[in-house]
């Protein structure tokens, strides 16, 4: 498929930034921050943080307790907070093995329309799926990448002053049987999957994010440069402290 994204020319910087095992919380602050150096132009570049996530459900801004299939003693029995997320959409489920990637992108500057911007985070999952073999699809009713009905990967994205941020979230091999405990992105009768249980074997965490990033390069036509959290917050005058989770 050609790309339908960003003006030809000379290739746009996107600063790169690969995270620990990060808790939900840490990393939506952390986004906040960097909305804000973006929208005030403190950051004049577009941002990508790539991380997995310690076991959470979030709400987004569809989201309801009503989509919660087992009871809040049972979710603090396993250990699983929820937590309110201010992205589109409804409850889903991140954990270790599955790709998060956050873009804070402006996209006034990067010449999308918010529907065009979230094909192209579709696009680029659909890519980096098949180097593996995995032909995903779309749902035009329910964003995000498909196979048989199965959801593969997620989409849920927020915009302040011109701003997106939140982003995509890739089943690479992470443990399912959290997503049986809810409704996925409040759909009833829905599965979810991965690539690891459409291929069967275990899949290099490491490998699926190089995937990504060169698909990011081609489809937004911009240069990935790679950069420490310490590097990026230099600007912000505030030290970087993401810590994995104990």
């Amino acid at each position: 498929m050609q790309s339908k994204g960003p003006h030809a020319g000379k290739l746009r910087r996107l600063l790169c930034v690969d995270l620990p095992l990060t808790g939900y919380s840490d990393a939506s602050a952390l986004q906040g921050k960097l909305v804000k150096a973006r929208g005030d132009r403190i950051i004049e570049t577009d941002i990508v943080l790539f991380l997995e996530h310690s076991p959470v459900f979030t709400l987004g801004r569809r989201g309801g307790w009503n989509n919660l299939t087992v009871s809040k003693d049972f979710l603090e029995r396993a250990g699983i907070p929820v937590i309110y997320a201010e992205r589109g959409g409804d409850i889903t489920y991140h954990g270790p093995g599955q790709l998060v990637g956050y873009p804070i992108v402006d996209l006034s500057q990067a010449r999308l329309k918010a529907f065009d911007y979230v094909y192209h985070l579709e696009e680029v999952m659909i890519r980096a799926a098949a180097e593996w073999g995995i032909r995903p699809s779309r749902n035009p009713l329910n964003r995000g990448v498909w196979i048989d009905g199965n959801k593969l990967g997620s989409i849920g994205i927020a915009v302040r002053h011109g701003i997106s941020f939140h982003g995509f979230a890739l089943n690479v091999n992470i443990d399912l049987k959290p997503f049986e405990w809810i409704n996925p992105c409040g759909l009833r009768g829905i599965g979810m999957t991965s690539m690891a249980q459409e291929t069967s074997q275990s899949i290099s965490m490491e490998q699926v994010r190089e995937a990504i990033k060169h698909h990011m390069k081609t489809i937004f036509r911009v240069e990935l440069v790679r950069v420490s959290l310490s590097e990026l917050l230099g600007p912000l005058q505030e030290p970087a402290q993401i810590n994995s989770p104990s």
